[in-house]
């Protein structure tokens, strides 16, 4: 039983453990994927589901079970969510095939409600006067976790094995959930009404039958019957998923949003920024990874191949700092060409700049500011573009769409990495090249939509997402 009468300061370092350790397995295993793949005898394509199926599951599961812990009580499914994390961690540390580690990934991507309970935790327990300091010292927690696991990941990996990368944050997610049984106390608002277990289906139907072909069509064949009839699926199942939301009382994704012009294109932009992001969270380490032999990796350790990431890491928090100041100057809507561009450009930097580490860290630092202004004048956009009352609603909106754009990024790159290997089954260098071309590619569509985004008749002070299961946090 809660406790009823823990301080706020106490109920905030509570939560504070509670969404570092889900920020931290965000990142976690983005440096150690080919450590994995060796480990688990499997292919660049299969291991990345690894990134991918935490994604999906976050995707699905972070509106469902947010929902379900408005009715419930937030604490109540707080622990819930730790819980089912922990059972996650455990599958994935004794995970004897790739198959069943992806499924212990996919319990912890289904842990997600840990972000959304948070929030709203903050929201019925802190007074107005102090709920946005809680609110931004959370959010810093999420930023501080998302970049930390890629670069805790190595030296864990380097010191114990890759099993303790998961068998270390399944004691402490338990020792977690244990303090918020106890501390964190039981919610006083609830509201009543009904998950749309119809509408999860559905996003979750959709998502496979699109996933799937993007990641294993190399292997399938791109003209296959499976392959065709699974995007054709794709397109039947979205169809049905949007008419039962739009039709619904209690939408999972409330879409209607997408109607005002602002909210869809800036969402297509966020779905472009989710795509690019965790396409160089997943790629960029498995770079610098590839043995020297190859003649063109570094045969870098899962140590250094995280810290590859610290530059971009340490300038995407500056970006999302210095946002409130530029929008001061130049308005949310100019700083997302601006950052798309910036994306353009550092992307275009790894596809053929890569001949020295040097060049990697200095276009990661270009991907981070862009990624870190970028996030945050999404945010701007879309509070700014909605009513008062449909601000949370429209910013969860978002956090999944750039969750559902990582997700489709990393399977498609998976797909050019597996569909160019050498015969030691290591991607050559040019799938890389095409790989990061991609992403640029991506960077390139969103500054071109980011322009066709309307200038908002008011500019929003910067906010933080209330709902954001995305190490893009780290630019709020």
């Amino acid at each position: 039983m809660p406790a009823r009468r823990s301080s706020p300061r106490l109920v905030l370092l509570v939560l504070s453990a509670a969404v570092a350790a889900f920020a931290v397995l965000q990142s976690l295993v983005t440096p150690v994927l080919p450590t994995l793949r060796a480990a688990l005898h499997t292919d660049p394509s299969t291991v990345t589901w690894v990134l991918t199926a935490w994604l999906l599951a976050a995707a699905v599961a972070t509106p469902v079970l947010g929902r379900v812990g408005d009715m419930v009580g937030k604490h109540r499914m707080l622990v819930w969510a730790l819980a089912v994390i922990a059972v996650g961690l455990l599958v994935s540390a004794l995970a004897p095939t790739v198959g069943v580690l992806i499924a212990g990934r996919v319990l912890q991507g289904a842990g997600g409600a840990v972000f959304a309970v948070s929030f709203g935790i903050l929201r019925d327990e802190f007074p107005r006067e102090r709920l946005a300091t809680a609110v931004g010292a959370l959010s810093s927690v999420i930023a501080v976790g998302s970049g930390l696991g890629t670069v805790l990941a190595g030296p864990v990996v380097d010191a114990f094995g890759w099993r303790w990368l998961f068998g270390i944050p399944f004691v402490l997610v338990v020792v977690i959930a244990v303090l918020a049984a106890r501390f964190v106390p039981a919610s006083p608002v609830r509201t009543p009404g009904r998950v749309n277990l119809a509408a999860a289906a559905l996003l979750t139907g959709w998502l496979l039958a699109l996933l799937l072909p993007l990641s294993l069509g190399h292997t399938w064949g791109w003209a296959s019957p499976r392959t065709i009839g699974l995007l054709v699926l794709a397109v039947v199942l979205f169809a049905g998923w949007v008419g039962l939301e739009l039709r619904s009382r209690t939408p999972l994704i409330d879409v209607r949003m997408l109607q005002l012009p602002a909210v869809r294109t800036t969402n297509a932009v966020a779905l472009l920024f989710g795509a690019a992001m965790f396409g160089v969270f997943a790629f960029l380490p498995q770079f610098v990874q590839v043995p020297a032999a190859s003649g063109y990796g570094f045969g870098d350790s899962v140590t250094v191949a995280g810290l590859v990431l610290l530059p971009m890491l340490v300038t995407m928090a500056v970006g999302g700092a210095l946002s409130g100041r530029l929008t001061a100057v130049l308005g949310p809507k100019p700083q997302l060409v601006a950052s798309s561009l910036l994306g353009l450009v550092a992307c275009l930097g790894l596809a053929f700049l890569h001949g020295a580490q040097w060049q990697l860290a200095v276009a990661g630092g270009v991907f981070g500011i862009g990624a870190g202004v970028g996030y945050a004048a999404i945010t701007m956009l879309i509070v700014a573009n909605v009513p008062s009352a449909q601000t949370g609603a429209a910013n969860g909106m978002s956090a999944n769409v750039r969750t559902i754009g990582g997700a489709l990024g990393t399977a498609v790159l998976s797909s050019l990495l597996a569909g160019g290997v050498d015969a030691t089954g290591l991607p050559v260098e040019s799938a890389f090249t095409a790989a990061f071309l991609v992403l640029a590619g991506a960077s390139l569509v969103a500054a071109l939509l980011a322009l066709r985004v309307p200038s908002p008749a008011r500019v929003a002070a910067p906010v933080v997402p209330l709902v954001d299961p995305a190490p893009e946090a780290a630019a709020a």
